[in-house]
Parts: structure tokens; C-alpha cells; sequence
């Protein structure tokens, strides 16, 4: 009997409505049933799931096969099960709230077999607000590497890969980590492939944020995060020899998970906590922070590292705290040398040295530092609704440096700059109607940044805004469809602008609660 081309493994746990658009999107795949087999592995689902998924192997005996679980308590475990029943030639993950395009397994498979891949990476877009990193999609690309591709930067296990790969090598989602076990699969998946290929010029893959998934935060299970924190450095070391790959990885994993830890919200969580944040990133930025690996590190994060690895866990916490209560340090200028003056710098008593403390290699990024002051819907002149943010900066001469320039993503502010001893005042107005045609019909979620030229450089940060009063979303029509706009904080206090599509259920609701 010919093995179909690829086996699609679903692991499910309560991901009712959601559950029912994937399954849609699997069944009409352009590549045909008779192509592929889905593999759903219910986890213990206690939402009507397992109905769900009943119904559709009922529909199509033979195509949907659905087994069940006790729960695990983690994606790991259903993976592995759909991995001991697979019989394609290729495997494909796909999260049970999200869903492909029509075209995708075909376009993966084509390119698979056109280029003799063993990983194919489909474009990936985000909806609900959901942020997707896009560098690695920037155009199809017959063979990739991890150094100078984004690859690092997109290592979930959305994409084909080759079941004689997995076999080969016996790659396995570890079933010990609660958080985070698909990197470690992809990652020695990429890292053993012959070629790694790109399909960017389709939406193969739409990951969905969750309408109803409460804001928690990321040390809300601290003890899981960090371990597993220490698990993926501790692989990707043991599985990568030394060079520009391995750096790559490692500077991902230090410019995303351990800035996580390391954001605004460190400073309301116990002390406990705290310490053993404190404790684990010192550790692991001992043993693998170089130039190399902290390549890719925000200027913000990078000076919280060397706090880290130079003080105590209320030095950390004073520097968190004059930017979430105080706003951006002021910068002492001494010759050719910028030092950002956080508590610490040249404090009585502070053992911390000054170099941790100088910013004058990335003197551009820390210009870029700007807090929001103000964000208000404002109609101008020429009827135009806009978002009217106003920011600040310690730097009384900003604008004497060169241009600034505020953006989210792809869509650039109008800008105003008012200099005035002892700071630099910014007004940006992005127009509400560009906001919305450019984002996707399911909606997008962009990060504000503001962008500088300092000292001959070139830098940008994200615009900050910790103590800034938000304004109400923004319902707006375009054409039949209707979105809110929102402006809204991450947990580290930076800006984002949110659109969101709203369903007539959406519309009732808020209705019914301003009533």
C-alpha cells in the first residue's frame, strides 16, 4: 500500500469552537484525503472535543482518526502518540485553535519534493491580534540556515517535516517539560535536515489568538518557566557544535526567553521569585552570554543582564522600577562616553561598575527609549480619526541628533518634536483608517517603535509606555466588516496597537455590558 503524503497530527485539549475551523481547514485541503491522514489525539478534553472529533471521523472514515488520552497536562505527550501512528511521508503539526489555508499541504509538499527538503516552513500570519515573527517569510528560499535567515526567531513546530528524518534520528517532543517542548523537536529537526526550504508567497498557516485567554503572567509559573529556560540552552549547547548556527539560537534565546523574565512584571511577583529569576539568569548568562549570543538583545534588556550579573536582586529591581514608576533614566555624558543613570550608578554604597551601566556602543537604541505620556482618538483637520500619542524623552536635544521616526511595523506616524530643557517631546498621529487597511482581515497586533539617528548610528526600542492611561478601543467599519482598535500595553509596559475583527456575538456582548 502506497503511505499518504502526510500525516496532519492535532493534539486537542478544550478547544471548542476553535477546534471545528481547524478540523474544516484539514478535511478541504486542496492535496486531498486521499493524500493525507489527520491524526487527532485527544488529550482529555472535557469541552465537547471529543464530540467534535467523533463527529468528524464519522464523516470521513479513513481520513480522521481520533484516539484518546488520559490528560498529560502538555502538547509533548499527544505529539509523540501521533507520531507512533503516522504513516506519511511528511508529518505536520498543527495547534487545534488554528487553521491552514486551502493550498497549504499542497504548496509544502510541492516544495518539499521540488527541492528534496526534509523541513518546509509555511508562511505563517497571525489572527486575532496573535504576533507572528515574519523575517524568515520574507521571500520563498529553496535552503536556509539558522545564521542571518530569522529561522531562530520561528522554531514551533508548524512546518513539514520528513517522517524518515524524525524516524531516522529518533526526534521526540520531551514529555518533561511543560513549557516550551516543541523547540527542542524542531530545533534537532532543522539542525539534522539536508535542506530546510521556505513557502512565503501563501498564507499556509494562521495562528489564532484566543478572544477569551486571560492576560497571565509569565512568572505566574515561574519554577516551569525557568527550568525549562535552563533546558533549552542546555540542549541547544549539547546539540549544536560552536559557531554562527549555534550563536543564532542561543542569542533567540536570550533576546526572548530570558528577556521574558526579565520584564516590567518581575517587580510584582513574590520575592522568591524574584531570586530565583535573579539566580538563573546570572547562571546562564555566565556560561553562554557572549557578543555573539546577545546579539540580537534590546538595549533595555541587555543592561538589566549586566545589572543581573554584576548585582543583587534589588539592584534588578531598582532599575525595573525607575522604568516602570520614574520613567527612562537620564543620560550622563562624559567625553565620547553616554552611562544611563539608573539607581546604581555611582550610588553610595553600589558596587556595580560604570561599564554596566554605558550605552554609548548602542547610544542610538537607548535614544529610541521614549515613554508614552499621553494616547487619545483625536479627529484632525481634514476629518481624518487618528491615534494621537505624545512621548517623552530625557535627551533635551533629541531631535538635533536627526530624524525620528514612530512606527508600527510597516505604517509610519506623522511626527512633531518639541525641544524643551530638560527633555524632548514627541507627538505622533497614526491615521485609524491605514491601521486597519493594513492589517489582515483576522486582524493584527503591531508593536509601536521609535527609531533614531544618534552619534552615527542608526537604532530603535520599543516605545514604552508603563504608565500611560490607555484609551477605550475604537469600534470602526470598513466596508461590512467591523473592527476594534486598541491600544494596549504588553506586559513589559511597551505599546501595541490591536485590531481586532468583532462577530456580531462580540458586538452584542459589549453592548449588553455598556448597558
Amino acid at each position: 500500500m502506497t503511505p499518504v503524503d502526510v500525516s496532519v497530527i492535532v493534539p486537542v485539549y478544550n478547544t471548542m469552537p476553535y477546534l471545528r475551523r481547524c478540523m474544516d481547514s484539514l478535511v478541504g485541503q486542496t492535496l486531498g484525503l486521499n493524500r493525507m491522514e489527520i491524526i487527532a489525539v485527544d488529550d482529555g478534553s472535557t469541552d465537547g472535543s471529543a464530540a467534535e472529533l467523533a463527529r468528524f471521523a464519522d464523516r470521513y472514515p479513513g481520513s480522521v482518526k481520533v484516539v484518546r488520552q488520559p490528560n498529560s497536562g502538555g502538547p509533548a505527550s499527544p505529539c509523540n502518540h501521533g507520531l507512533r501512528l503516522a504513516t506519511g511521508r511528511f508529518v505536520f503539526f498543527v495547534g487545534a485553535d488554528d487553521y491552514l489555508g486551502p493550498e497549504a499541504l499542497e504548496r509544502l509538499v510541492d516544495a518539499a519534493d521540488r527541492y528534496g527538503s526534509e523541513v518546509v516552513l509555511g508562511k505563517t500570519v497571525g489572527v486575532n491580534s496573535r504576533f507572528i515573527y515574519q523575517q524568515v517569510f520574507a521571500r520563498n528560499e529553496a535552503d536556509i540556515s539558522f545564521a542571518g535567515s530569522g529561522l531562530p526567531w520561528s522554531l514551533a513546530n508548524i512546518k513539514l517535516f520528513s517522517r524518515d528524518l524524525i524516524e531516522r534520528h529518533a526526534i521526540r517532543y520531551p514529555e518533561d517539560m511543560p513549557i516550551g517542548s516543541d523547540f527542542p523537536f524542531t530545533l534537532e529537526a532543522c539542525f539534522r535536515a539536508a535542506r530546510i526550504s521556505v513557502v512565503a508567497d501563501y498564507d499556509c498557516y494562521y495562528a489564532v489568538r484566543r478572544l477569551n485567554a486571560q492576560n497571565v503572567t509569565h512568572l505566574s509559573n515561574a519554577a516551569d518557566r525557568l527550568y525549562c529556560m535552563r533546558r533549552l540552552m542546555e540542549f541547544t549547547v549539547g546539540l549544536m557544535p560552536p559557531g554562527k548556527d549555534r550563536d543564532a539560537v542561543l542569542s533567540r534565546l536570550f533576546a526572548l526567553e530570558v528577556a521574558v523574565v526579565l520584564r516590567d512584571d518581575l517587580i510584582n511577583v513574590d520575592r522568591s521569585v524574584q531570586e530565583a529569576v535573579h539566580a538563573c539568569v546570572r547562571e546562564l548568562a555566565d556560561r553562554h552570554l557572549t557578543a555573539e549570543t546577545g546579539a540580537e538583545l534590546e538595549v533595555e534588556t541587555r543592561l538589566r543582564i549586566g545589572v543581573v550579573q554584576a548585582g543583587d536582586v534589588d539592584d534588578l529591581l531598582a532599575v525595573i522600577g525607575q522604568d516602570v514608576h520614574h520613567g527612562i533614566a537620564p543620560i550622563v555624558v562624559e567625553g565620547d562616553r553616554w552611562y544611563a543613570a539608573y539607581p546604581g550608578f555611582r550610588t553610595p554604597g553600589s558596587s556595580i561598575p560604570d561599564e554596566v551601566f554605558e550605552v554609548t556602543a548602542q547610544a542610538a537604541g537607548w535614544a529610541a527609549k521614549l515613554d508614552a505620556t499621553q494616547a487619545v482618538w483625536r479627529r484632525r483637520a481634514d476629518g481624518a480619526t487618528v491615534l494621537a500619542i505624545s512621548a517623552r524623552s530625557p535627551l533635551p536635544d533629541l531631535a538635533a541628533q536627526g530624524e525620528i521616526r514612530v512606527q508600527a511595523e510597516d505604517l509610519t506616524a506623522a511626527v512633531q518634536v518639541a525641544e524643551s530643557r530638560p527633555e524632548t517631546v514627541v507627538q505622533a498621529e497614526f491615521a485609524v483608517a491605514d491601521v486597519v487597511n493594513a492589517s489582515a482581515v483576522s486582524g493584527q497586533r503591531r508593536s509601536v517603535r521609535v527609531s533614531v539617528h544618534a552619534r552615527g548610528q542608526e537604532g530603535s526600542a520599543p516605545l514604552r509606555a508603563a504608565g500611560l492611561r490607555l484609551p477605550r478601543p475604537l469600534i470602526w467599519r470598513r466596508g461590512l466588516r467591523v473592527y476594534a482598535i486598541t491600544p494596549a500595553k504588553d506586559p513589559s509596559g511597551r505599546l501595541m496597537i490591536s485590531v481586532v475583527p468583532m462577530t456580531p456575538g462580540r458586538i452584542l456582548a459589549r453592548l449588553t455590558r455598556r448597558r
